[in-house]
């Protein structure tokens, strides 16, 4: 039975989708954006082929280095992404959730649409809201 946590994110980008396709899946172009403000990337692992699988290193401002991971379950080139997310160390509320990222032209930017769940509590499902809207404002940023 699905108790209905997933997050639904839909963002414009003033970019082309094969520019922001490259921003979404680049190792080093992740790292300009990723997380939530303050927080740095020191390193990303990340190729995008099915059934491949990445990891982030993510330090926030104040606090310990930790990481997420997973695997990828579909990869469309420019147009949709999918991969499973799991904190390491994982709160004792987080689970394995799935992110899709979807990219459509729009002009001259670009639709992204994102789901992420399902998660086990609303507070887990608010955090991942505020990280990536934080990011996405951030990618927003890098590619004016």
């Amino acid at each position: 039975m699905s108790d209905g946590l997933t997050l639904r994110l839909t963002r414009m980008l003033p970019a082309s989708r094969l520019a922001v396709w490259k921003a979404v899946t680049d190792s080093d172009e992740l790292a300009g954006w990723w997380g939530p403000k303050g927080f740095a990337v020191p390193s990303v692992e990340f190729e995008p082929r099915l059934g491949g699988r990445y990891r982030i290193a993510m330090q926030p401002p104040e606090g310990d280095l930790f990481h997420l991971h997973g695997e990828f379950r579909a990869v469309d080139p420019p147009f949709a992404l999918s991969y499973t997310f799991v904190w390491d160390p994982p709160n004792p509320d987080d689970r394995e959730t799935l992110v899709t990222v979807s990219l459509a032209d729009r002009g001259e930017e670009t639709e992204v649409a994102l789901t992420q769940g399902e998660f086990a509590t609303e507070e887990r499902l608010a955090l991942h809201d505020g990280g990536w809207t934080e990011s996405f404002e951030k990618l927003a940023e890098l590619l004016r």
